[in-house]
């Protein structure tokens, strides 16, 4: 009896082993691409005899009975049941995934998908898709949609259940192609696009969409829906890996851009692919202005939106009930217009009202990222052109209050330009809409589209008032293209951001949208514009009184803080008359020493203004100010110039915004001939501080990175020129006077420090 279960157990443990090694061989050929490479390979008794021992679900033996059966001329109609019998094992697992919210695939948690793929099920679905296309026979029969769809279906739960099969897919540029053309049958574009979609999120290297067959006739074909779905694809395609990135990135990162740009980059080419797509960009302006159909009582219904964020995140469950939508309009009537389809279709009456809402606004969310990273890309002026013309910006503003800005939504994490973001629809919409107007006012004249009719008279009489001529981008704006209404965009925006709780982050992509209106060439008429508005209050509540402790929503308010009062008399008298007492004065001081990397700008404005109105001493309400006002007073004491720079020049390493702020302040005391002594009163601190040549040797090297970076002849250059009204050869010449190696040259750094302390040939770039 012993021997028999000793017997019996080495038996079990052989049994155990032999279906090990059947699983260590099959993971092994897909590594090495040797010996069994996939499950149809193993012979069929011993699939039978380890499957439920093994509990595969029958799957391995389906996997071969498929293989075995689907061929060229098979019978197409067996090939869907066994792919249906499949889909059934592996779609719960799918929805588990889902719904449970899981972040991570694990084999224990998907035992059948795991096991579909490992015994060669993904690749062999792609084979099945890719038959016809791949044989060069004319009578090779039809697949039908419902095959296609449910083979996609499989795929997809696949790449979300078992780890590394979207890359395997991503990995198939044949494949990946072969998907776009599937996108072309309305019946099957759900499942493709969804697919795509989550290839295209993993997918090393950017396609080129000129790669696409018929990729104009692909896209002209679609319908609304289908577009703004696509936009989801397209947000992959188009987009640089810094998309954002502004004055204030640090000086490495810049100049690594910088050698590595090659120009045009494959994402560059894909945004000129799609802007000579006719009707493209005019289509996007349509779903992005398009008014929901609302019935009576939404508001209430709206705040739903929080409870269903959290499955509709996920674009599968939100697209699986459009397509129920879509089937239901067409079993009952002819499908309609593209853009009536939606609002006709019988689901649209029984979904809650703040489903229909939310699926508007997540479509609109991809629209308008890709109107936005096209703004930002080199055909910018095209693209303005093109938004102009037909009517972007007055169409957002007709759905301003009615859509985009109706109820003050929750508070939530602030999300840079570049990160994930998990919010809810409602405040991902926000925040691309505001994206998109900070990129749309930026350095251009269109920015006056932001504004109405009554709005651009009033500018208008601004100028007139002053006695000085109307901006020229004023006077050419098209009255035809402005918002309609009592109030524009801009206005409206102001009206929200004055009424946003302490704590939101919103206050960080309102500032930085409004600050581009005034970005550029400084305009005495725009600052007034907004004076008025009472936006100057409003920053230095938030800035002193508000409690805020957001360094991000501080640092838009510094920016958009020195733009609003740079060379504007009447601002510095304003904010005199709101900082009214010492103790406010050393709060609105003590926010600005907290961080200087955050209020350089603005310490930069203060700056130059100081400079201007000290020539400026005929002009009685000047001298009024200059007397009275305790920003400018602070300044003009050559000691806490000094403490600015040298704070400025030690944190320089983080940041081009200090490193042109340090300058400005430099060549400032040039003009006056006082270069020298801000140079010695430098060593001077350096001895005091214990570390002589520190400061200078960094200063040195950086200003041979400054050379490096600007004299490219990039935009940069521009923005600088514009924003201080110092003409870009006085910065080149004082640049160059600096790094002098003339030591007899009391202008030149090197004539500061001491041989002993000397280290100017380091090179910057390198450390």
């Amino acid at each position: 009896m012993a021997a028999n279960g000793q017997q019996s157990s080495r038996t079990q443990t052989r049994r155990r082993n032999r279906n090990k090694n059947v699983l260590h061989k099959i993971k092994n050929g897909h590594i090495t691409g040797l010996g069994m490479t996939r499950g149809t390979q193993i012979p069929v008794a011993l699939l039978e005899e380890r499957d439920k021992r093994a509990r595969w679900q029958g799957i391995p033996l389906l996997l071969r009975r498929l293989h075995e059966s689907s061929h060229t001329h098979s019978d197409l109609t067996k090939t869907h049941n066994m792919v249906k019998e499949l889909s059934s094992l592996l779609s719960m697992e799918a929805m588990s995934f889902v719904t449970e919210d899981r972040k991570t695939p694990q084999e224990s948690v998907s035992p059948n998908t795991y096991t579909f793929d490992l015994f060669g099920g993904v690749d062999l679905f792609v084979e099945i898709l890719m038959r016809p296309t791949l044989s060069a026979q004319r009578d090779v029969p039809i697949m039908s949609d419902d095959l296609i769809k449910d083979c996609l279906s499989v795929l997809y739960n696949c790449c979300i259940c078992t780890e590394g099969v979207t890359k395997s897919l991503a990995a198939r540029d044949d494949f990946v192609m072969f998907l776009f053309t599937l996108m072309s049958n309305k019946k099957t574009f759900l499942q493709t696009a969804t697919l795509i979609e989550d290839i295209m999120g993993v997918k090393k290297e950017v396609i080129r969409l000129e790669d696409i067959p018929n990729l104009a006739s692909l896209v002209q074909s679609f319908n609304q829906q289908q577009l703004a779905n696509f936009c989801r694809i397209l947000s992959v395609t188009i987009s640089e890996p810094d998309v954002g990135v502004d004055d204030k990135h640090t000086l490495l990162a810049r100049n690594s851009q910088q050698k590595v740009t090659v120009s045009p980059s494959r994402a560059e080419s894909n945004q000129v692919a799609l802007l000579n797509i006719p009707g493209f960009i005019e289509r996007l302006c349509k779903l992005a202005t398009r008014k929901v159909s609302e019935a009576s009582g939404t508001a209430a219904l709206l705040q739903e939106l929080e409870d269903w964020h959290s499955w509709l995140d996920n674009a599968l469950v939100l697209d699986a009930l459009m397509q129920m939508a879509i089937e239901e309009a067409e079993q009952s009537s002819t499908e309609s217009s593209d853009e009536g389809s939606l609002s006709s279709s019988p689901l649209r009456h029984t979904l809650p009202q703040s489903m229909k809402i939310v699926h508007e606004i997540m479509y609109k969310v991809e629209v308008l990222y890709v109107l936005c990273v096209l703004l930002m890309g080199r055909q910018r002026n095209q693209v303005h052109r093109m938004l102009a013309e037909f009517r972007l910006i007055p169409g957002l503003n007709n759905l301003f209050e009615k859509l985009i800005w109706r109820r003050q939504p929750s508070s939530h994490a602030l999300h840079r330009q570049n990160q994930n973001c998990d919010c809810s629809p409602e405040i991902s919409f926000k925040i691309q809409f505001l994206r998109l107007l900070q990129s749309f006012s930026d350095h251009h004249e269109n920015k006056y589209l932001l504004l109405n009719s009554q709005e651009l008279n009033e500018l208008s009489a601004i100028s007139l008032k002053a006695n000085i001529p109307e901006v020229e981008a004023l006077v050419n704006t098209d009255r035809n293209l402005v918002c309609d209404g009592k109030k524009g965009l801009l206005t409206r925006l102001i009206s929200v951001m004055k009424k946003e709780p302490v704590d939101s982050s919103f206050r960080f992509w309102q500032a930085r949208a409004v600050e581009s209106f005034l970005r550029g060439a400084t305009s005495y008429a725009d600052q007034i514009f907004l004076l008025k508005r009472g936006l100057l209050e409003h920053i230095l509540f938030c800035i002193i009184d508000s409690g805020c402790k957001s360094r991000d929503v501080l640092q838009s308010y510094f920016d958009l803080l020195g733009e609003l009062m740079k060379f504007n008399i009447d601002a510095f008298k304003r904010f005199n008359k709101y900082v009214n007492t010492e103790e406010k004065f050393q709060t609105f001081l003590g926010q600005i020493n907290s961080s200087l990397v955050d209020s350089n700008m603005l310490v930069r404005c203060i700056v130059l203004s100081l400079d201007r109105f000290e020539g400026q001493t005929e002009d009685v309400k000047v001298v009024e100010v200059l007397s009275e006002c305790r920003l400018l007073s602070y300044m003009a004491h050559v000691e806490n110039r000094l403490s600015f720079l040298f704070r400025l020049i030690s944190i320089i390493n983080e940041n081009v915004s200090c490193l042109n702020t340090s300058l400005v302040v430099l060549m400032l005391a040039r003009w006056r001939a006082k270069l020298p002594f801000y140079l010695n009163a430098l060593r001077q601190k350096e001895f005091v501080e214990k570390y002589p040549g520190y400061l200078l040797n960094n200063f040195h090297q950086l200003l041979r990175f400054w050379q490096h970076h600007y004299l490219n002849k990039d935009k940069d250059s521009t923005c600088l020129e514009n924003s201080s009204c110092i003409p870009f050869t006085y910065w080149k010449e004082t640049v160059t006077v600096l790094l002098s190696s003339d030591r007899s040259s009391l202008c030149a750094i090197a004539s500061y420090i001491d041989d002993a302390y000397r280290d100017l040939d380091r090179d910057f770039l390198e450390v």
